[in-house]
């Protein structure tokens, strides 16, 4: 495989196992980076610790940093991704109880760890490390357009925060079981925790984005699968530049919508109503033909946790006949799944 593009963490592997920290989300989809730690990486997670408000659980122990380090936690991640990646005032008590209590600690907001004096002061006295792994590396190129050798999958959305990150996750690990050569490439702070690199792509500065993708995902040989972690969704009010970036950087010769049935507005922006799956998939073959003449959408990747199997599965399959393409819930699996799997391998 393909060595990741490496996490800027001063040359140092991220300390685990993990605290995760939900601060006071009252929303799910704010608390994406804490459910993909558990659910891709349990083994590096102990427990949770969240703060009077805090409506959202992973159903991980609630620990206190203290007891957390008994238990062999090295670390407090946290597990928040709000609006503008802030940490607010109301965390800083128990950030610097983790470290206090022997924790370093990893995030991944676009407000930096350090840039926070009362947590700045405490590392440096106690000896910790703060760690950010938002940072993109230096020098990145501004991208050349210019076709690359190997395969690759981009996921892409209806809106942010349904599954674009467990999609490429599980087809990654479908194409390796399949015995396909293929790398998981990560766009996101979360991503980056699971795999060990990757790209903040919402960290580059807009010129860069496309280069960073190119980066990210380099020259492979001709039957290697590069499985690209998507962002945001390209009719995002807010986040749509670095939808747009990633897919012209990445060239994806596939792509695989992801929706959740029954979301209606888009996530942190009141108002505006959720694309419909057409249209995504239209605006993306459209944009994604200026680097790849031949991209094409595979399928649709459906978050169907808030339903029952039944249910789940009448409608994947009554929306595959409508579309003319597999649908399917990659957390479900089972056949459906398979079917997917086969129409990204499938010869263009």
């Amino acid at each position: 495989m393909n060595a990741p593009v490496a996490l800027r963490t001063g040359g140092l592997a991220l300390p685990q196992p993990y605290l995760l920290f939900l601060g006071d989300v009252e929303h799910a989809g704010f608390a994406k980076t804490a459910f993909g730690l558990r659910d891709w990486a349990p083994e590096k997670c102990v427990g949770e610790l969240r703060l009077p408000g805090a409506t959202v659980t992973t159903g991980l122990e609630a620990l206190t940093p203290a007891e957390a380090r008994a238990r062999g936690a090295r670390a407090l991640v946290i597990g928040v991704a709000n609006p503008g990646g802030i940490i607010p005032a109301s965390w800083r008590a128990s950030l610097v109880e983790a470290l206090e209590a022997g924790l370093d600690l990893v995030a991944g907001m676009h407000v930096r760890l350090a840039e926070i004096p009362e947590l700045a002061e405490t590392a440096h006295l106690l000896g910790r490390r703060l760690i950010d792994v938002r940072v993109p590396p230096p020098q990145i190129p501004v991208a050349t357009g210019r076709k690359r050798s190997g395969k690759r999958l981009l996921t892409v959305g209806t809106d942010c925060a349904l599954g674009k990150k467990y999609t490429a996750l599980a087809l990654w690990r479908a194409f390796s079981r399949r015995g396909v050569e293929t790398d998981f490439r990560a766009t996101g702070q979360t991503g980056i925790m699971i795999a060990g690199g990757g790209m903040p792509m919402d960290a580059v500065v807009s010129d860069f984005e496309a280069g960073a993708a190119e980066l990210l995902s380099p020259d492979a040989p001709a039957d290697h699968w590069d499985v690209i972690e998507g962002q945001g969704a390209l009719t995002h009010p807010a986040y749509a530049a670095v939808s747009l970036g990633l897919l012209h950087g990445s060239q994806p010769d596939v792509f695989v919508v992801c929706h959740e049935p029954g979301r209606t507005e888009m996530l942190g922006t009141a108002g505006y109503k959720l694309t419909g799956i057409e249209e995504i998939v239209e605006l993306t073959t459209l944009l994604g033909r200026r680097t790849n003449p031949a991209i094409r959408c595979a399928g649709f990747s459906f978050n169907t946790s808030t339903l029952g199997e039944g249910e789940a599965a009448e409608l994947m399959a009554r929306e595959g006949r409508r579309l003319g393409l597999p649908v399917a819930d990659p957390i479900r699996g089972g056949p459906a799944f398979e079917a997917l799997v086969d129409s990204c391998l499938a010869a263009a």
